[in-house]
């Protein structure tokens, strides 16, 4: 049985980095994509609301806002 994403397109989240995730931006991101993934910590394509940069973003350094 397929887990489901706990996000849905569209929905504003903001990224809490871990400790070797390194500079990235804080602040809100916009869900683009649900990534298709195998693994426990489903995956989503996001872009920071200000200054438009995209990146991949596992569900467990979201959270809504």
């Amino acid at each position: 049985m397929q887990e489901l994403h706990g996000f849905a397109v569209g929905q504003s989240v903001e990224i809490i980095p871990g400790r070797y995730d390194g500079d990235i931006p804080r602040g809100a991101y916009t869900i683009l994509r649900l990534l298709p993934n195998e693994g426990a910590d489903r995956e989503y394509r996001v872009r920071h609301q200000l200054d438009g940069q995209e990146r991949v973003a596992r569900e467990s350094q979201l959270r809504p806002i």
